[in-house]
C-alpha cells in the first residue's frame, strides 16, 4: 500500500489535523457504538486520536491500532500507557490479523488517503466477526471543509498547478456523497448507514493556521514544497488575505463536516 498523506513530524500533524481529529473521535464513537468486553481495531491510527478516545471506555477488552507511517506509530507508542492498547506499523490493505478476531474495525480520517480504499474496507470486514461492525469517517473535502478550501481555492486562482492540486484534493477516494456507502455495500456489508458529523476548527491567528502547512505537512504542505521562494511568499500573502478577510489577524472558527459510514458483517 502507498499513502497519499505527507507527514514529516508528529507535532506538525497534530497542529495541522490531529487536534481536529480528537474533536471528531467521540462523535464517531457515538455513531459506531461500543459494548463491554469488545476487541477493537483502529485502522490508520495516526497519533492516536481515536485509539486513546476509545481507551476512555474502561469496559473494552483490547484495542489494536495500526498505521502505515512509522512516524505516527512511534508517536502513538510514546503516548501510550494503557496495557489494553497495542500499536504497530501495518498496511490497511493487508492487515496482519486472522479472520473474525475483532468486534469492530474502525478507521478515522484514513480511507481517502488509501489508493486501494475498497481493498482496505474488505480487509476490515475480513478481520471482523459476523455481527460485528465496520465503520469509517472521512472529511468532506469538496463541500464541508471551508478552512482548507480557503487555501485550496486561493492557490487555484493563482496558478495552473494550484488548480490541479484542488482537483486532487477535492476528489480523493471516498469523499463524495454516497461513495463510501456504495463501497461498503460492494464489500458485502449489511445494514449500511451513512451520516454527517460536524466539528469546528478554531484557530488563534493566521500563524496557528499556517505553520504546519508552511512546514510541509499534509497535502497542502506538500504543495507548498513544490513552489519556489517567490511563489511561496506570494501564496502565503494571498492565503493570509483570505484568512483575515479584511479584518485584523486573530481568531477564526470554521465548521467542518465529515462523512461517516458503518455496516454489519453478515
Amino acid at each position: 500500500m502507498t499513502s497519499s498523506f505527507t507527514v514529516h513530524a508528529a507535532f506538525g500533524y497534530e497542529q495541522l489535523m490531529g487536534r481536529w481529529s480528537r474533536r471528531l473521535a467521540p462523535k464517531f464513537i457515538d455513531f459506531v457504538g461500543l459494548a463491554g468486553g469488545e476487541k477493537i481495531l483502529d485502522v490508520g491510527c495516526g497519533t492516536g486520536s481515536l485509539t486513546f478516545e476509545l481507551a476512555k471506555s474502561r469496559d473494552l477488552a483490547e484495542i489494536q491500532a495500526i498505521d502505515f507511517s512509522s512516524v505516527f506509530v512511534a508517536a502513538a507508542k510514546e503516548r501510550n500507557t494503557d496495557p489494553r492498547i497495542t500499536i504497530e506499523q501495518a498496511d490497511a490493505t493487508a492487515l496482519p490479523f486472522e479472520d473474525n478476531v475483532f468486534d469492530r474495525a474502525l478507521a478515522l480520517l484514513v480511507l481517502h488517503f488509501v489508493p486501494e480504499s475498497g481493498k482496505a474496507v474488505a480487509e476490515m470486514r475480513r478481520v471482523t466477526r459476523p455481527g460485528g461492525v465496520v465503520a469509517a469517517v472521512v472529511w468532506d473535502h469538496l463541500g464541508g471543509m471551508p478552512a482548507m478550501r480557503m487555501m485550496i481555492d486561493t492557490v487555484a486562482a493563482l496558478s495552473e498547478s494550484g488548480r490541479q492540486m484542488r482537483n486532487r484534493y477535492c476528489f480523493q477516494p471516498m469523499l463524495q456523497p454516497g461513495e463510501m456507502k456504495r463501497t461498503f455495500v460492494e464489500q458485502g456489508l449489511a445494514d449500511v448507514t451513512e451520516t454527517e458529523l460536524m466539528v469546528r476548527m478554531d484557530y488563534q491567528n493566521f500563524d496557528d493556521y499556517w505553520a504546519p502547512i508552511a512546514a510541509g505537512e499534509g497535502p497542502l504542505g506538500k504543495y507548498m514544497t513544490t513552489l519556489d521562494a517567490a511563489e511561496r511568499t506570494r501564496t502565503e500573502a494571498a492565503v493570509r488575505d483570505a484568512y483575515e478577510a479584511g479584518r485584523a489577524d486573530g481568531p477564526r472558527s470554521f465548521a467542518s463536516v465529515a462523512w461517516a459510514c458503518r455496516g454489519i458483517v453478515p
